[in-house]
């Protein structure tokens, strides 16, 4: 049976008169991804935009990792993602490659460079935004049990400073209920780190994850020049690299 959520009150009192029953379809309870798989941003030359190492890895993502027809993809075969999101202007111009070797979406909760602008609080905004963000992929039913890559302004991934100061939650460690998983999870996102990969699995049904990995990214000689430095150590980026 169908539910005329248009319909005005007569055209139901109507219906029910000739014997019409009219039930209300079930509201979708829980929708959850199957997988969320969440990065860092590249390597910035400022504000506005990458440096030529960050554009270097946008690149050697799509290649290896996350582009249709990678060399080590992160999605086994059959699938693919459902849509990348992003937050600032370097994690869309990282996503971006990527997304559109697949032909998804890049859902962009934006958050621009805006500093000196009076009343503009960017922390305030990357706070918002990333909550908007997380119930949108914990909530909406068109990524329930698909794939989303998120990637994310690296305190806002996981930072224990930041979680103290509000009283509300702001990273996506909390927002995706990844501290459920205890000490597997880390409490920061290191900020020598744009190379690795957080992958979060989910039971149907359940907003609690059933695992958690963290993955480094390893490039091929054709992307060499792009740091590969494991988790806490630093990324051997000088000045001369034209990276911040």
């Amino acid at each position: 049976m169908m539910w005329f959520s248009g319909m005005g009150r007569l055209g139901r009192a109507l219906l029910c008169a000739v014997g019409i029953v009219l039930v209300a379809q079930p509201q979708h309870a829980l929708a959850v991804p199957k997988e969320i798989i969440i990065l860092r941003h590249g390597e910035k030359k400022n504000p506005f935009e990458l440096c030529t190492v960050g554009v270097q890895r946008s690149l050697a993502l799509r290649a290896t990792y996350l582009g249709q027809g990678a060399s080590d993809s992160l999605f086994a075969p059959g699938e693919a993602p459902a849509a990348f999101f992003a937050i600032t202007l370097h994690t869309l111009d990282l996503a971006s490659p990527s997304a559109a070797s697949w032909k998804v979406p890049v859902v962009n909760y934006s958050v621009v460079p805006l500093k000196g602008v009076a009343g503009y609080d960017e922390e305030a905004e990357l706070d918002e935004r990333t909550r908007e963000a997380a119930a949108d992929v914990m909530t909406n039913p068109v990524w329930d049990g698909k794939i989303v890559v998120m990637v994310w302004e690296h305190k806002h991934i996981a930072n224990s400073k930041i979680e103290k100061r509000s009283a509300d939650p702001v990273t996506l460690r909390d927002l995706l209920n990844l501290s459920a998983l205890g000490k597997t999870v880390p409490k920061k996102w290191s900020g020598t780190n744009y190379d690795y990969f957080w992958i979060v699995r989910y039971s149907p049904g359940s907003a609690t994850p059933v695992s958690f990995e963290a993955v480094k990214q390893v490039f091929g000689p054709a992307f060499g020049g792009v740091p590969q430095n494991d988790w806490e150590t630093p990324n051997g980026l000088t000045a001369d690299s034209g990276c911040e």
